[in-house]
């Protein structure tokens, strides 16, 4: 599967030239999940972890954000972008 993930926020560690996300990996979760779980909750735990409604767009998150610069590239054990 050939997947193309769209990202407008500019600031984060994965954002690419034309607006893409360059993550091997994305965890797109609830915002009441987002907030109520560490950083370290990602991507690399997908498959246990236990899906949620949102209800609509405005109440999701992507969890996989990680500000550029940021001393936590490493803190989910995905692999990151060089």
């Amino acid at each position: 599967m050939n997947q193309h993930i769209h990202c407008i926020v500019n600031d984060c560690h994965y954002w690419d030239q034309g607006n893409k996300c360059a993550a091997n990996e994305i965890l797109v979760s609830t915002d009441e999940f987002g907030n109520s779980k560490p950083d370290r909750i990602d991507a690399a735990m997908a498959k246990q972890l236990t899906p949620m409604t949102a209800g609509n767009c405005m109440a999701t998150c992507c969890k996989t954000y990680i500000a550029k610069g940021s001393d936590k590239i490493n803190a989910d054990n995905v692999t990151r972008m060089s």
